[in-house]
């Protein structure tokens, strides 16, 4: 009888545990939709928990504020992202195949991710202090870092790419046209008159950086 208590008070623990998780992972999913839709100051407490059916004093109790739960989303795009490249990490043996592979994941994960653009808009509008306070975002950076530097190492070392480049410069490079084409296609093609969402138009940008790329370095003759 003692045992069979003590089965039934472990599996009721982890019953608990499991709705505790789906409760939070339910109010990360609102709070993602709810800050990139509004922003940061927009996303009212009120809005995520009617978005995830729960109350108020849930959010309080997994994320301890606004702002506890608003780097929680900001670490889960990260965290995404990451998971994510890692699942097309490319062959580094071939350094110019793998950073080809970098620099369209990024562009095509921009593209088919806009709450990720949107959220760091957000962010960036309050000067990254939220991120800022994170523990894990060094984590997620220097994941990418790490691969770059690799692709460079091996890249030099076959006479590929030119040698003095460094792993954060390249990485910027390929992130902001990446971003930027993204996160202003829309103003840009007012501005240009050209529609820089329309068919083809991201197929033909991912070929024109990828070819930026190589040029800027690729080894001198």
């Amino acid at each position: 009888m003692a045992q069979k208590k003590q089965t039934q008070a472990v599996r009721g623990t982890g019953v608990r545990e499991a709705a505790a998780q789906a409760t939070r992972d339910s109010i990360l999913k609102a709070a993602t939709k709810v800050f990139a839709r509004y922003g940061y100051d927009g996303g009212s407490i009120e809005k995520i928990s009617s978005s995830a059916k729960t109350h108020d004093r849930m959010i309080y109790y997994y994320f301890g504020s606004k702002e506890g739960l608003f780097i929680a989303v900001l670490e889960g795009i990260y965290d995404r992202m990451d998971r994510a490249e890692a699942t097309c990490a490319p062959d580094t043996a071939d350094p110019v195949a793998a950073l080809k592979t970098v620099i369209r994941f990024k562009i095509d994960y921009y593209r088919r991710h806009p709450e990720f653009v949107t959220l760091l808009n957000t962010e960036n509008l309050h000067k990254g202090r939220h991120v800022a306070k994170s523990a894990k975002a060094r984590e997620f950076s220097s994941n990418a870092l790490d691969l770059i530097a690799d692709i460079l190492r091996r890249g030099e070392a076959q006479g590929c790419f030119r040698p003095g480049l460094r792993p954060r410069d390249v990485y910027l490079l390929i992130v902001s046209t990446s971003y930027f084409f993204t996160s202003n296609r829309f103003t840009l093609s007012a501005f240009l008159g050209e529609p820089l969402d329309g068919p083809g138009a991201l197929e033909e940008w991912a070929d024109f950086v990828v070819d930026c790329v190589l040029r800027a370095l690729r080894a001198q003759d």
